[in-house]
């Protein structure tokens, strides 16, 4: 893609978006991540900068080893961060906390518990002066909002592989975190059931607001889902290489935003540079 053509899509891009005045909920400060090797330190980030205001979805693609997935990890404070600082409203991370909630690619529930009690164990920790029936309600609200609401009561191994993901989905929103991290969550579903759970959690995000952050290889679901797609450089020294504003109105609905003139241009900016 020639730069003129790039700087006409990135103009197209921002024309449409009035300035953001929202407060940052997540910066991150010269992040850098060293993972000692017996060749040697291996710098797999150098000094990235993240802004993520509140409210906002991003999502984050890159080849594989770029460290996408180790820049989320670190967010949620589950990677020891080698240099720089992670803040949420202002305040540096110490490690893991209910303010940063994850949902991974396996959606890593207990097998023996049902659908409710797995979101139950979260929200019993997140809101312990609640009454057991606020609890309860919490946990049937999401479970509902993602299509289970007539499954509250089923073991996670008596959920398919989408059901379970939608079981982590609604236990990441039950926790009314400050910010949303989605690791690859759609992942390992065929591309059915990754559509309609795209759906889903759309659904969800619009009504409640989370900044929300998403590492992603589908460049289709960065378009469809994120205000901005983050690109980052191949490693080792990873950094931020590029961003693109997708400026296509809220809420959002997968047929007009495949028909949207602008929609293979963004696709296209966002290949170019997987490709480069």
């Amino acid at each position: 893609m020639e730069v003129l053509e790039k700087e006409i899509i990135q103009k197209k891009a921002n024309s449409s978006l009035i300035k953001d005045e929202r407060p940052n909920m997540l910066v991150c400060e010269d992040i850098t991540k060293i993972y000692p090797t017996p060749k040697g330190d291996y710098t797999v980030l150098a000094d990235l900068q993240l802004q993520v205001k509140k409210g906002e979805f991003i999502s984050i693609i890159g080849h594989s080893g770029c460290g996408k997935s180790t820049l989320l990890t670190m967010i949620a404070g589950l990677n020891d961060i080698s240099g720089g600082k992670v803040k949420v409203a202002g305040t540096p991370i110490r490690g893991a906390g209910p303010d940063r909630a994850v949902v991974f690619q396996s959606p890593s529930l207990f097998p023996w518990l049902t659908a409710l009690q797995n979101v139950m164990i979260g929200v019993k920790q997140v809101f312990p002066h609640a009454s057991k029936s606020q609890k309860l309600d919490i946990c049937k609200y999401y479970l509902s909002k993602v299509g289970l609401g007539s499954d509250f009561n089923k073991r996670a191994t008596e959920l398919s592989q989408g059901m379970q993901q939608r079981v982590g989905i609604a236990r990441a929103f039950a926790l009314k975190p400050k910010v949303l991290l989605l690791d690859e969550p759609f992942g390992m579903l065929d591309s059915l059931t990754r559509g309609e759970l795209q759906d889903v959690l759309l659904e969800v995000w619009q009504k409640e607001q989370i900044t929300a952050i998403m590492v992603t290889h589908d460049v289709d679901e960065s378009i469809f889902l994120a205000d901005r797609v983050i690109m980052m450089t191949s490693g080792p020294f990873a950094k931020i290489g590029d961003e693109l504003r997708i400026p296509f109105e809220r809420p959002r609905n997968r047929v007009d935003v495949l028909e949207h003139p602008d929609y293979y241009d963004y696709r296209g900016y966002l290949m170019n540079f997987l490709n480069h």
